[in-house]
């Protein structure tokens, strides 16, 4: 076991030779190959439904460790799909911008056709065993939030992602699917604020999307794949990032001055510096060449980058006030 890698594998997505590869344990190579940096915000998903369903009087464990189980593993088995579809297309060859800032299993050599194909097998068949679960345990409408889980992992790389509905998918998968959905399989009812709840962190996911498919425009329009961006434009498509980013707060401020979360929340404003780096960094046109200064390892990913920090950020400060709200209702400090 390498847990050391395992840390580095959940926090950033390593760079690693064959021979590193070869080395490594099997959960490490998962970790790496599902992209498991990023599967943060989907757990940040998981949590708000579930401390939603907690500040409410509403939670049940088990059925939350089986929504969260099931979303983790849907989005590994879409980034593994993702990947294999890809290189199917031809998207990642000669040294594409997925290639660059990460390891692709099958471009770079670390894994077969045949054992990609394995891993999403057995990563998607976890992600369905969840599922199936939920719905034998919580009822018909379950299999409907499954029926749509399955159809955005199997259909968003394509044909969603070469139609400009990418981006659509991950403000719905991220907001009212994993929140509203996860809400609803907890508790088994769900409503209007739970939804608008589920949309600051959804935005949030979707400005990470939108910056990558800015950074590589080009690259994406080269090879016919209209993203939203693409089919924006660069200038509209760096506005558009930086309506989101403020939405995100907007939304939240509105929660709160219409009663249903409390001033607590209002504890994401202290990620508005990383949100102000990232518009600074919007508002111009992409350089041709990473600054001086710029953090090795990153590069190309530069909106992404801004982007993603601060999404980290804002997740977890929204967590916090949720966590706070929580606490502060049971304690009988807030109605």
């Amino acid at each position: 076991m390498n847990v050391a890698m395992w840390g580095k594998a959940v926090r950033v997505i390593p760079r690693v030779t064959k021979d590193e590869w070869d080395a490594l344990d099997i959960v490490s190579r998962w970790l790496i190959a599902t992209r498991s940096a990023v599967l943060v915000m989907t757990f940040n998903a998981s949590a708000i439904a579930g401390l939603l369903a907690l500040r409410d009087g509403a939670f049940h464990l088990l059925p939350w460790l089986m929504v969260t189980v099931g979303l983790l593993f849907a989005h590994a088995t879409n980034n593994l799909i993702n990947d294999f579809t890809d290189h199917i297309k031809g998207v990642d060859k000669d040294n594409y911008f997925r290639s660059q800032y990460g390891p692709q299993p099958l471009e770079h050599g670390l894994l077969t056709r045949g054992q990609l194909m394995m891993y999403i097998a057995v990563t998607g068949a976890v992600a369905m065993a969840a599922g199936l679960y939920l719905v034998a345990t919580r009822g018909e409408a379950t299999l409907t939030l499954l029926a749509l889980g399955a159809f955005f992992v199997l259909f968003y790389t394509w044909p969603l992602k070469y139609i400009g509905m990418g981006e659509v998918a991950v403000i719905l998968v991220w907001g009212p699917l994993m929140v509203g959905g996860g809400y609803y399989v907890i508790t088994g009812g769900v409503n209007a604020d739970v939804i608008l709840a589920s949309l600051p962190c959804a935005l949030a996911a979707t400005t990470v999307l939108f910056g990558k498919h800015t950074d590589k425009l080009d690259a994406d329009a080269a090879k016919g794949i209209r993203t939203m961006p693409v089919l924006l434009g660069e200038k509209n498509a760096r506005l558009a990032t930086i309506g989101m980013v403020v939405l995100q707060y907007l939304l939240t401020l509105y929660l709160v001055l219409n009663g249903y979360l409390s001033g607590l929340m209002l504890v994401v404003f202290f990620a508005a510096p990383w949100a102000w780096r990232a518009i600074q960094v919007y508002r111009s046109e992409r350089p041709a060449a990473p600054p001086p200064e710029y953090p090795p390892g990153i590069w190309p990913l530069w909106y992404a980058a801004l982007s993603f920090q601060h999404t980290r950020r804002f997740g977890m400060l929204f967590l916090l006030g949720l966590i706070l709200d929580v606490i502060a209702r049971g304690v009988g400090l807030v109605g």
